[in-house]
């Protein structure tokens, strides 16, 4: 093989190159290292002053939702496996956006992108993870949450076919007050109020309450309720379910069923009237609406003390009477 002599020029020349390449190659190592992901648990990924920031910021808007110790009150933990059961793995970039685009609950959006940065930060110190640099956009993409502990899934009782199974846990009076009537109500109110009209105004002082009433109201509202009660109805028939009083709910009575089947039917008139977007329509169903649970109630709800029909309870009145019939309405009356 023929011997290859460089000049002078060609020696400068590959040196030039080789210098070069080494240089592209420690900008490509550079590169590849700052786009790696680095484990917050065990590299400082914020400082103790945007700590300290964000904790000011959060006992300011978050601590009422959240806790004093980010336990999780009305909103969820923000500490251990419950918290990186939903960001565990994830960016910090991902708890910045989520807390800049959609906190405080109470005015989504109104936290500057410095403000979310240092509440990141609070949350991190929370969590017992090592300070450092302060927390930047750049960091924030690079900067990852360890892992949460995959939570195992509760057993849900199964029937025959291997479907999950409702059971009874409400006596039938909290079932009702918290579910029939007020959505009930919500129909009855359309006698006072035009729903298309309606819109509530943010209250304050502030309320959860009356808040979620200026993100869900008018015939929207008057829907849910109506659909509310078609769905949920036919739980009042549900084995298991206890009155007030402990008696077993008389789902076996033939006029307790023919009521809530009633109710149940009802909605249909209920559903196509609203549908009109007619104040009047569902205003005049409202009392009929009255009336359809009131069939139930006059047998099984007021049952008055007295008579030989009464029930055997030592005291009598209604809340002890209750889910008996009442001995004041004829049997053969029943199912009106």
């Amino acid at each position: 093989m023929r011997r290859m002599r460089l000049t002078p020029a060609g020696i400068r020349y590959a040196f030039a190159t080789a210098i070069t390449g080494y240089a592209l190659v420690g900008v490509f190592a550079m590169t590849g290292l700052a786009g790696q992901a680095k484990p917050v648990n065990t590299t400082g990924a914020y400082s103790a002053a945007q700590a300290t920031r964000g904790k000011a910021v959060y006992s300011d808007q978050c601590l009422v939702c959240h806790g004093e110790n980010l336990e999780g009150v009305v909103g969820p933990p923000l500490t251990g496996d419950d918290f990186l059961g939903d960001y565990g793995g994830k960016p910090v970039a991902d708890v910045i956006q989520k807390i800049q685009g959609t906190m405080p609950q109470q005015a989504p959006g109104t936290l500057t992108h410095a403000q979310a940065t240092d509440l990141a930060a609070f949350i991190l110190q929370s969590n017992k993870w090592p300070a450092g640099a302060d927390l930047t956009d750049a960091t924030a993409t690079n900067a990852t949450l360890p892992a949460g502990k995959a939570a195992a899934p509760a057993a849900a009782a199964t029937n025959t076919a291997g479907l999950p199974t409702v059971t009874a846990s409400a006596n039938l009076a909290q079932f009702m007050r918290a579910v029939t009537f007020p959505n009930a109500n919500i129909i009855f109110n359309t006698q006072l109020y035009d729903p298309g009209k309606e819109k509530p105004k943010m209250p304050i002082p502030y309320d959860y309450v009356l808040w979620g009433k200026t993100v869900y109201y008018g015939w929207e509202a008057v829907d849910e309720a109506i659909l509310a009660l078609r769905d949920t109805s036919p739980m009042l028939l549900l084995p298991g379910r206890k009155c007030q009083n402990g008696r077993p709910v008389p789902i076996q009575n033939a006029d307790y069923q023919k009521t809530v089947k009633d109710l149940i039917a009802f909605t249909d008139k209920l559903w196509a009237a609203a549908q009109t977007r007619n104040q009047e329509k569902v205003s005049d169903l409202s009392e009929e609406l009255n009336n359809t649970c009131a069939n139930c109630h006059k047998i099984y709800r007021d049952v008055q003390p007295g008579g030989k029909l009464q029930s055997s309870s030592a005291a009598g009145g209604i809340a002890q009477d209750r889910c008996n019939p009442n001995p004041t309405i004829d049997p053969n009356a029943r199912g009106l």
